[in-house]
């Protein structure tokens, strides 16, 4: 099972229109990145496939496997 769920109804959600969605709900969900250490969001930095996250208030990347995700009803 993925780990992009609906914060609603628990169901799976798709990607539509360079958004997540979710068919069951039929809304669409945000998906918001925070930092482990002091709880700023995040801005995703993306370069030749591969994603990485970086905290302006520390001022430094952050792993992505700490990272916080929070998907949210948009």
């Amino acid at each position: 099972m993925s780990d992009n769920i609906c914060p609603d109804c628990q169901c799976e959600l798709s990607w539509k229109e360079n958004r997540y969605y979710c068919e069951s709900c039929q809304h669409p969900v945000n998906k918001r990145a925070f930092c482990p250490d002091c709880d700023a969001e995040l801005e995703k930095l993306q370069a030749c496939g591969s994603a990485s996250y970086f905290c302006n208030s520390c001022n430094e990347l952050k792993s992505k496997s700490r990272v916080k995700v929070v998907f949210e009803k948009a």
